[in-house]
């Protein structure tokens, strides 16, 4: 394990994945995910044994060995953390993200907070653009705010599954019973930065190019052939509006990857093997 400082002393814990020199991509977990989350392991050796290159596989403020920031939940925090991980590369890194973390990585490269951000990989950010399906309640994170600091976890678990990502009630309460659910308790605080990030586009509006146009990396958004169609309509508004963004769809691929389907697809777009036929 190696660490940064952010700019406000969080201490934000990684694990280097040494695959080769010609490439460095950060890996940035969605919401309860944390670096030694077994399929972002398994994603971060894939694209380093099998595509030669170095990635920073890091946890989140509020996760795992990270520090956090009580009480202060604002993406201009993660951005700097982000930043801070680009220096520790070396001053330039390709970015992919799962889940809010794929829709924090675009908001890293649009925010011109940070300098060397070379690609982006966006996998299934959660953007809800319409009122067809599932819209969590705007107002939502005052609740959330009050369950994390009464300490309230499985509440946490159970309100955030539910309210800001819709998973059925009957879904979550199966969830106590895996070996899951203590990663879940472990890291339900860290969910009001996932809201941070998201709230403004799970509104059930179209997103706008203007907030996305300074997006200048090459970006690829791959969405899975087998998750929800909220998913796969957000992922490809995303690519609608990102200047140099192409769109992929994975058939038989979910949003809880299978990283033999995935890999293969970033590993080529970030080292230029192949690029995406829109």
């Amino acid at each position: 394990m190696q660490t940064v400082t952010s700019a406000d002393g969080t201490i934000i814990a990684f694990d280097r994945h040494v695959g080769g020199e010609a490439e460095t991509v950060i890996l940035i977990g969605g919401a309860f995910g944390y670096r030694k989350f077994p399929k972002m392991v398994a994603l971060a050796e894939a694209l380093a044994g099998q595509h030669e290159i170095t990635v920073l596989n890091y946890d989140r403020r509020g996760r795992g060995d990270s520090t956090d920031s009580p009480g202060v939940y604002d993406v201009d925090r993660e951005i700097d953390d982000i930043a801070a991980l680009v220096e520790a590369a070396g001053g330039a890194a390709a970015l992919f993200g799962w889940s809010s973390g794929a829709a924090l990585a675009l908001r890293a490269a649009a925010s011109g907070r940070v300098n060397g951000i070379t690609k982006v990989v966006a996998f299934e950010p959660p953007f809800v653009v319409d009122h067809e399906g599932f819209v969590p309640h705007a107002g939502l994170g005052a609740r959330l705010h009050e369950l994390i600091a009464a300490d309230r976890r499985a509440d946490i678990v159970r309100f955030y599954m539910t309210k800001a990502m819709g998973v059925p009630r009957a879904m979550v309460a199966l969830m106590r019973l895996t070996p899951f659910w203590k990663g879940l308790l472990a890291t339900s605080p860290s969910t009001a930065h996932d809201w941070a990030v998201m709230r403004d586009f799970m509104r059930g509006e179209p997103l706008r190019a203007q907030d996305w146009s300074a997006v200048g990396a090459p970006t690829l958004v791959i969405a899975g052939g087998k998750s929800d169609v909220l998913l796969r309509k957000g992922a490809r508004a995303i690519a609608a509006v990102v200047p140099d963004a192409v769109f992929q769809e994975i058939p038989g691929l979910s949003h809880n990857p299978n990283i033999g389907l995935l890999a293969p697809v970033a590993g080529a777009f970030l080292t230029g093997a192949e690029q995406p036929a829109g």
